[in-house]
């Protein structure tokens, strides 16, 4: 007779406490993913400007060693392994400010020579700015929002490195 009236507690127990951790451990590996997805694009855009800075105008003589846009762009995206080429956008500035923007896909068949003429002394800074749209699937699980949180699933991870150029 007593275990008859324990019937059910276990899927009870598992209801209240298995489906949270479930949850949790879920939120845990999509934050992660989302912190490894940012540190990847960071140190990418980190490589593509310091891959700049030392193709300077005077890197050799005579002066044959500028490099263009999609070879610092293949840079980016070797050192950004895992990242999507269509969700990334970079946008190139250098120290006299005509910025280049674009998805890493196209922006690998751009033969522009950067930095332009115009900003390729030694000293001069030169910038590379990268963001990418983060897709989660967490919203799915926010309760009461509706359509909207599920529109909005994105969010948009953004990286920049600035370094002068050395040669």
């Amino acid at each position: 007779m007593f275990g008859k009236q324990r019937r059910g507690s276990s899927l009870l127990e598992f209801t209240l406490v298995g489906i949270p951790i479930i949850f949790m451990l879920l939120s845990l590996f999509e934050v992660s993913r989302g912190m490894w997805i940012y540190h990847t694009l960071a140190y990418a855009v980190r490589q593509g400007t310091h891959y700049s800075s030392l193709h300077g105008k005077g890197c050799a003589s005579p002066n044959t060693c500028q490099v263009t846009i999609g070879d610092i762009t293949g840079v980016i995206k070797t050192a950004g392994l895992g990242l999507d080429p269509n969700a990334v956008t970079l946008t190139f500035t250098p120290a006299s400010g005509s910025a280049t923007s674009d998805t890493m896909a196209n922006l690998l068949s751009n033969t522009t020579t950067w930095p332009p003429s115009s900003a390729n002394v030694p000293g001069q800074h030169v910038t590379i700015a990268a963001t990418y749209s983060f897709q989660t699937f967490l919203a799915m699980f926010w309760p009461g929002a509706g359509r909207a949180v599920m529109d909005s699933r994105a969010f948009t991870l953004g990286a920049s490195s600035t370094e002068p150029i050395q040669f």
